[in-house]
């Protein structure tokens, strides 16, 4: 019996290593062509050809060897430590930027579930009643890193854009929590997999049942704390290159990437939250555990491991909308002053989340739901 056991658990966390590294490997690879995607989508807008300049053997691959270009830059240049620093914290800061965003990534449901022989497998690393929850308790623990990166160097100009961070992330973090008060409201759970299960459902025969039909407003609110959050443009504050250069100022070589890799990986982190609450998760319309179902008694039978795989390539094509859009809206808006973006947070954003909870409620209540 013990022989048995210790044979199951083994192989359940040889499955939870092999579901890590497929996550992990995803989030690195997207991350590292958003580096690219990002430049490219500016030149595009400002009429530049963009990065072209890294090639190997004359190939340049429209500047896709750039991301890997960066990488071999980054480990060759010299990394710097200021006298006055802190060792430790100037050392601790970079990994607590990065360490929580792919924490995360362990509530974040890629899929359903396969099914190989007698073996279910679900597509989730952890599967927790408050994975919601615990969501935003995890990504609030980027601050640290923000925070201790700017305080532990010694130089002022690195001071002044982490207190800046602090400010905002910590402001933020009240209006993205609240934001999502109307999901669980709406789908009464607090586990992400148990909200993109309800998202299946179909209105009035034909119209999916995602977050973004239930709670648009809540939608547009979330994306502007997300990307607030993650401190990008038009909330570049904290970073800003013609003022203060930000809390990284003192960082050089493979610290600095942490710090950069962390803020695109984050991206594709919130990309994913976006999609699995707004925009169904891996739900396909029509499409259940045994193939499509539509309108009129149309069924179409497909395996249920096919089904996995077109569920799982839908929750990636979200992803990767929702990550071009953010950087969209990277090269659209100008950028914020300090003022602006705390005044929009507490006059702005705060008030407007309070109210979509209480209309919810209402509505909630007067449908006969709000139980």
């Amino acid at each position: 019996m013990c022989e048995i056991i210790t044979k199951e658990f083994l192989l359940e966390i040889a499955i939870i290593f092999v579901k890590i590294g497929i996550l992990f490997g995803a989030v690195m690879a997207l991350a590292g062509i958003l580096t690219w995607a990002e430049r490219k989508m500016s030149a595009l807008m400002q009429d530049r050809v963009g990065p072209n300049r890294a090639s190997i053997f004359g190939f340049s691959l429209w500047g896709l060897f750039h991301p890997a270009a960066d990488g071999i830059k980054m480990v060759a240049k010299e990394d710097f430590v200021p006298d006055k620093a802190d060792k430790v914290l100037f050392t601790l800061a970079p990994m607590l930027a990065l360490v929580p965003v792919f924490v995360i990534l362990a509530f974040i449901p890629f899929g359903d579930y396969l099914q190989i022989g007698n073996l279910k497998i679900q597509l989730q690393i952890s599967d927790l009643p408050l994975s919601l929850f615990l969501f935003l308790a995890i990504s609030s623990l980027a601050i640290y890193g923000a925070f201790l990166g700017g305080w532990s160097a010694k130089n002022n100009f690195g001071l002044l854009g982490a207190v800046r961070a602090a400010a905002q992330m910590i402001s933020y973090e009240v209006v993205l929590g609240l934001t999502l008060v109307g999901i669980i409201l709406v789908y009464g759970s607090g586990s992400i997999q148990e909200i993109v299960k309800k998202q299946g459902e179909m209105l009035f025969g034909f119209l999916p049942s995602w977050g973004i039909v239930y709670q648009f407003p809540a939608f547009i609110l979330f994306l502007v704390a997300a990307v607030a959050e993650n401190k990008r443009t038009p909330f570049d504050i904290v970073e800003g290159e013609s003022e203060i250069i930000g809390y990284f100022v003192e960082y050089s070589s493979m610290r600095f990437a942490m710090f950069m890799f962390s803020e695109f990986a984050e991206i594709v982190v919130v990309s994913m939250i976006a999609s699995a609450l707004f925009l169904g998760g891996w739900q396909v319309p029509f499409l259940n555990e045994t193939g499509f179902a539509f309108p009129g008694g149309i069924l179409i039978t497909i395996n249920h491991n096919i089904v996995a795989l077109i569920q799982t390539t839908a929750f990636a094509g979200k992803t990767v909308f929702m990550a071009w859009l953010l950087l969209l809206i990277r090269w659209t808006l100008p950028r914020f002053r300090f003022d602006q973006l705390m005044k929009l947070c507490w006059k702005g954003l705060l008030p407007l989340s309070l109210a979509n909870i209480v209309l919810t409620s209402a509505i909630l209540q007067w449908l006969g739901s709000g139980k």
